[in-house]
């Protein structure tokens, strides 16, 4: 037997980095194993055994010591880090830092407002952190250890931000999703992801899950975010340990008090470690309409990216006040929240059936949100406009109408009208110059009055005092018309380039040439959680992200109307599968379209919907199985020769009901069209898959009125 003279002291533990493997091998080298079995060895009155997990302890005869190793956010727990000899940086490494800085700097200045949950919630800056910091130690507490998957499917509220946070801050990764899914695709998102316990909204959540996920999904514990624990349909005593929110919070800041209470101790039984910014933060999935929802890694990195540099687009200042209301699971609503923490804002958390009362009430000075928001708040503009009486109605629509030819013909006298045609010649550009001059001087005054009569009413309306920031899919242009937008996503942000390339050769085009945009910056994923090919189909090599989205890049111009718009980048729908609505929903049409065709009466289907409400179809009717199931339930005599175009719009609703009524999403408005897609016809490739983007573009105005 191999003697190894070790002192009762030692620890051994090999998850570390290189130069500590380097000594695993020193010590080891005289020693053969294997790490993937288990083995003991005596020596001095003490023995070692090896475990699979690589974690090696030193048992004395009367007891057991256990260095065990937490990962912590440095600026966040930097006095953790500091009896470490680790670096008092105040930078950001990970994105939990920010509630130590905004804590020291905002203070007892409101951080959000809860108002709709029980029990309401106010909290001020320090709060706030010192809430995450009790979250995150209780999480430690109850065995969350660095990289782990944590689950927390819930919906937008300042617990689910706590939660967020405090599991960032173990070193864990969180694997997030709302409560509006099905439980098929949360349970396939809980298994792929490795996830290892559960943070669920309420007891209405967990109980519609928990007989699938109690069978099929191994859980460490449960964590309750709102509601009491006495109204799931199972308790802890079943071998599952639930936890309340409350519970948590308790948990570490008893933990927390010891810890402070006894500097020996912490250094005696743990070992500290920072969080790198590489490391992945959360697991975003996308839409599993398609039965496989892709895993999305975001690293620390890729957030605080977007936390440092939005600032460029929304100018936030100390108390402004900011209504949050989307999902939290969408990236976009995710990097705004974290982004605006750090400027000291009020966030107030409202709901889409308080939305308009909330913004009356708060005034906010900015509002986040999806087209699906400002179309509704245009929606209600116009209806208020159109119940007035016949003069108020004309008035107001008048002096719209001026200020609309107003902002047009100053965004051409100043530069800004967005167009990707070639530099004019100079005499055309300045007589173009002089006419919007002119008419932009003569509605001027109309221009006024229509901001004192209509456009003050509107603002004291909506209650947004600053901008509204629009997202997560483009505006309709007579919406953003009226909200008095360039009709782009504007410039890139800081450190982000974009490049246009050819559909078919993957070629880099000129500025004003339309293409596929692609995208490269620190806020691209990392990639496709256990998914390689995806990755690599999404990202190439030279770290560039094909956005699946159509686009131009505004040209240089010295002259005319878009001198001073050069740069800006233009979207003008997408060239994936993915459907974006305008709630923000990605939906995945595939799955639809092979529900559909296993209808005999469907010959070809197109799902389309991007950037409105519902989705709708595109259907290539096969006339014949029409005719015959139209005389089987008896719409038509058994003699008759052909169907009714409306007739067959029915029938087709019928079987789109009956063969998607599994599907995660339902298509509303059909459009039944006669000519079958084909290859000659230029409407599927060689391989017969059909071409969505030129599907789309051949029936561009029957879509618009379909949704009309």
């Amino acid at each position: 037997m191999t003697t190894i003279p070790l002192t009762s002291s030692l620890i051994v533990n090999s998850r570390c980095d290189h130069s500590r493997r380097h000594a695993f091998q020193f010590i080891f080298s005289r020693s053969q194993f294997s790490v993937s079995k288990s083995f003991t060895r005596k020596c001095r009155g003490a023995k070692i055994g090896v475990s699979p997990n690589m974690r090696f302890r030193v048992h004395c005869e009367s007891k057991t010591q256990e260095l065990q190793i937490r990962k912590c956010s440095p600026f966040l727990e930097k006095t953790l880090l500091s009896s470490n000899g680790a670096s008092d940086s105040d930078d950001w490494v990970a994105v939990p830092d920010i509630w130590r800085y905004s804590a020291e700097k905002y203070g007892d200045r409101v951080a959000l407002v809860d108002p709709y949950h029980n029990p309401p919630t106010n909290m001020t800056y320090k709060q706030l952190e010192q809430e995450i910091l009790d979250f995150s130690e209780g999480l430690r507490v109850i065995g969350v250890k660095p990289d782990e998957k944590v689950a927390l499917f819930a919906d937008n509220s300042c617990r689910w931000l706590v939660t967020d946070q405090g599991i960032m801050a173990t070193g864990a990764i969180n694997v997030v999703r709302g409560s509006r899914s099905s439980v098929e695709e949360l349970l396939q998102i809980y298994h792929h992801s490795d996830s290892v316990a559960l943070a669920v909204d309420s007891p209405e959540l967990f109980n519609r899950i928990a007989e699938t996920f109690c069978s099929k999904a191994a859980m460490r514990f449960v964590i309750l975010l709102w509601g009491e624990k006495s109204c799931l349909a199972i308790d802890g005593g079943e071998g599952l340990p639930i936890y309340n929110y409350k519970e948590i919070i308790d948990l570490g800041r008893e933990s927390r008090q010891a810890l402070g209470d006894s500097l020996a101790a912490r250094q005696k039984n743990y070992q500290y470690e920072t969080i790198n910014s590489d490391d992945i933060a959360t697991l975003m999935y996308t839409s599993g309409t398609t039965g496989n929802p892709k895993g999305v890694m975001l690293s620390h990195k890729n957030l605080l990216h977007q936390i440092k540099n939005l600032w460029d687009i929304v100018p936030a200042e100390v108390g402004d006040k900011f209504l949050s209301m989307l999902p939290p699971w969408h990236a976009y609503e995710r990097a705004c929240e974290y982004f605006t923490f750090t400027y000291g804002v009020e966030q107030v958390y409202t709901t889409v059936r308080n939305l308009k009362e909330d913004l009356r009430f708060y005034q906010p000075k900015y509002l986040i949100s999806v087209p699906l928001v400002f179309e509704t708040l245009y929606s209600g503009i116009q209806k208020q406009i159109s119940t007035s009486s016949a003069v108020r109605k004309l008035v107001a629509l008048s002096f719209i109408k001026v200020s609309l030819a107003y902002m047009e013909s100053k965004r051409i006298y100043e530069g800004i009208y967005l167009t990707n045609l070639k530099q004019p010649p100079y005499l055309v550009s300045v007589l173009d110059w002089l006419y919007a001059r002119f008419i932009a001087a003569l509605l001027w005054p109309l221009h006024v009055l229509a901001k004192r009569l209509v456009y003050s009413k509107i603002h004291s309306a909506i209650g947004i005092t600053k901008a509204g920031i629009s997202g997560g899919g483009s505006l309709p242009l007579h919406v953003d018309k009226f909200f008095e937008v360039l009709g782009s996503v504007g410039h890139p942000i800081r450190h982000t380039e974009f490049k246009i390339v050819d559909l078919d050769t993957d070629e880099a085009l000129p500025p004003g040439s339309k293409g596929i945009v692609n995208v490269r910056g620190p806020q691209v994923m990392k990639g496709y959680y256990k998914n390689p090919e995806a990755t690599k189909q999404a990202v190439d090599e030279a770290g560039w992200l094909n956005t699946g989205d159509l686009g131009w890049i505004a040209p240089h111009h010295s002259i005319g109307r878009s001198r001073n718009s050069g740069g800006v980048i233009v979207l003008e729908g997408r060239i994936k599968d993915t459907i974006i609505l305008s709630t923000g929903e990605n939906v995945e049409p595939v799955e639809l379209e092979e529900a559909a065709m296993r209808s005999s009466v469907i010959q070809q289907i197109v799902v389309v919907g991007q950037d409105q409400r519902r989705l709708g179809g595109i259907i290539v009717p096969n006339k014949e199985e029409m005719l015959m199931l139209a005389k089987k339930v008896s719409i038509v005599d058994a003699d008759a020769s052909e169907l009714s175009k409306e007739r067959m719009t029915g029938l087709l609703h019928e079987e789109l009901r009956k063969w998607t009524s599994e599907c995660s999403f339902q298509i509303g408005p059909i459009l039944v069209v006669d000519d079958p897609f084909t290859i000659d016809g230029g409407l599927m490739t060689p391989t017969m898959k059909i071409r969505r983007d030129r599907v789309l573009a051949k029936y561009k105005e029957q879509i618009a009125n379909m949704y009309n």
